[in-house]
């Protein structure tokens, strides 16, 4: 069996115990205690990551490596429990297939593959909830809602709503029919207490998103072809640059922010 056919064996065995439904269970297990406060820190630190990456890609065109190195080297999440297992995981295929001789890049560079894959996974777990979130808009407002501000909104009108129709002195359905042509105002700080409340449930369903998305990325061959990329960069050597799964997360987050602006400039 050639060395590529050996990786190929290695990856499926790994991805189906570590991130089948089995697998992804027991990694969650650890996501219970600190990582339900660090989750939060870390969505907001998205953003900041992904400039970084960027600006080391950047720094690295313009021939500055010395700077590039020190962008890559930042560590701008909080290491939550669920990752730590994660990376413990690939790290221990990595030293495994090193012993088989199917890896041979030095541990520095294996180090920095391995938080690479972590945050990438972390990213995933992102855009599952983008996808919840999105769903729930369509299904509540029939609009889209690509993030906790579009959807904060609506659902601070929906609920003030609600209540006022409750408590309307003529019955709630003459209230739902005033509320129809008069509709609610709220005011601002309303809508942000919302967004907050959603930032937070957010942060809780992000935190176990894994639990669906790996099963699906090992049924799809994702994380077996993220490996095998990660392996493939191991042999040149090479740094990641930019995940695209970095990419489509803040895309989510840029077009939440620019729907909420038009929505609020056309009223």
């Amino acid at each position: 069996m050639d060395v590529a056919a050996r990786r190929d064996a290695e990856l499926r065995g790994f991805v189906a115990r570590v991130f089948g439904l089995r697998g992804t269970l027991r990694l969650h297990r650890a996501a219970f205690g600190l990582d339900l406060l660090r989750a939060p820190l870390n969505l907001c630190l998205a953003p900041v990551f992904l400039l970084s990456r960027l600006l080391a890609v950047l720094t690295r065109w313009l021939r500055m490596p010395r700077v590039s190195a020190w962008l890559k080297t930042r560590r701008v999440f909080f290491d939550t429990a669920v990752s730590a297992r994660v990376a413990a995981e690939v790290r221990g295929l990595l030293y495994r297939m090193e012993g088989q001789g199917l890896v041979t890049a030095p541990p520095e560079l294996r180090e920095a593959a391995v938080k690479d894959y972590v945050a990438t996974r972390s990213a995933v777990a992102e855009m599952v909830t983008t996808l919840f979130v999105l769903l729930a808009g369509l299904v509540l407002f029939r609009a889209a809602t690509p993030g906790m501000i579009s959807l904060a909104g609506p659902l601070a009108e929906m609920r003030a709503q609600a209540e006022l129709i409750a408590g309307f002195p003529l019955g709630s359905g003459l209230g739902r029919a005033y509320y129809a042509v008069f509709p609610v105002s709220l005011p601002v700080w309303q809508v942000a207490l919302t967004g907050v409340v959603l930032a937070s449930l957010g942060a809780l369903v992000t935190s176990f998103a894994g639990v669906l998305a790996d099963p699906v990325q090992v049924a799809t061959g994702t994380h077996r072809r993220r490996l095998t990329r990660l392996l493939t960069r191991l042999d040149r050597a090479e740094a990641e640059g930019v995940a695209r799964e970095h990419v489509l997360a803040r895309a989510g987050d840029l077009s939440d922010v620019a729907l909420s602006l038009w929505r609020g400039l056309t009223g």
